[in-house]
């Protein structure tokens, strides 16, 4: 139960929708679980998106292939959202099915679950095939519109162009779908994979005025915020990248007990007690 304390949902919902409206970008990190989303939230961000890689290396699963379930999902990002008083998106991957029904399904379980927005893209989640064919692609994001829409506060819908990261550097073809998604009604487009200046103008030029989200730490990149902003971004994710940093911190330390004895990885990480600090101990 909600304290007096702690935002609606309804007040959640009108908080990422205003942040998509306003002048400027805005950055909206990938927690991966209760604690790293009460970290986030200390620093400062306004509001936070998980992350599919993040929740399945939690899970000791690969992730992109379907392996963690929509219950998985669901219960992670509901988790998510009850440690923080942020607005919380999730990474809803492919809607959990390929029939436009259950994509609706899915949009109004991530409500249920507490959120109050969330992706959904056109891959299959099959390496052999990777993404779904056009017209389906696009039933989909109209139905996960409608499912949006029944809803008594407003869902913020992004929908994403998935062919770049799937070996499919066909710009046009993303740009075509990308439009077409934003036709149904999506409110945030989104291209993972976009490299270059000039391909995230193009994106950003062919929704107009929706906004575009960005994903920054897939690869090295030499943006920063402000040339983001500049190139007319309105959101910037981070995607896995701050698990993976977590995840390699934890990796490297771990190699150097096992390879050579000794333990200089713990000099560097933050003590205890700030941790203890953070989390309300």
């Amino acid at each position: 139960m909600e304290t007096p304390t702690t935002p609606t949902q309804s007040a959640k919902a009108d908080a990422m929708k205003a942040l998509h409206q306003r002048e400027g970008t805005f950055v909206i990190p990938n927690p991966w679980d209760a604690g790293s989303a009460k970290i986030l939230t200390s620093l400062g961000f306004e509001a936070l998106t998980t992350t599919s890689a993040g929740l399945a290396y939690l899970l000791g699963k690969p992730d992109g292939l379907g392996k963690v379930t929509r219950g998985e999902t669901l219960k992670n990002a509901g988790d998510i959202a009850a440690a923080t008083h942020l607005p919380v998106a999730a990474d809803l991957e492919n809607g959990f099915g390929l029939s436009p029904e259950t994509c609706a399904e899915t949009i109004l379980m991530a409500a249920k679950a507490g959120l109050v927005g969330g992706s959904i893209e056109d891959s299959t989640g099959d390496p052999t095939d990777p993404i779904i064919p056009f017209e389906l692609a696009v039933e989909r994001v109209k139905a996960a519109v409608e499912a949006a829409r029944t809803l008594p506060f407003h869902f913020t819908l992004t929908a994403r162009a998935e062919n770049l990261i799937h070996g499919r550097p066909d710009l046009n073809d993303t740009i075509r779908r990308l439009q077409a998604f934003a036709e149904a009604g999506a409110d945030v487009l989104f291209a993972p994979g976009l490299k270059t200046e000039e391909d995230i103008k193009a994106v950003v030029k062919a929704v107009a005025p929706k906004p575009v989200s960005v994903v920054m730490g897939l690869s090295s990149s030499n943006f920063t915020i402000d040339a983001l902003a500049a190139l007319g971004v309105k959101r910037i994710s981070l995607g896995s990248s701050l698990a993976r940093a977590a995840y390699g911190a934890f990796l490297k330390g771990a190699e150097e007990v096992s390879k050579y004895g000794t333990f200089n990885f713990a000099n560097g990480t933050v003590p205890y007690a700030e941790f203890n600090r953070m989390f309300g101990g």
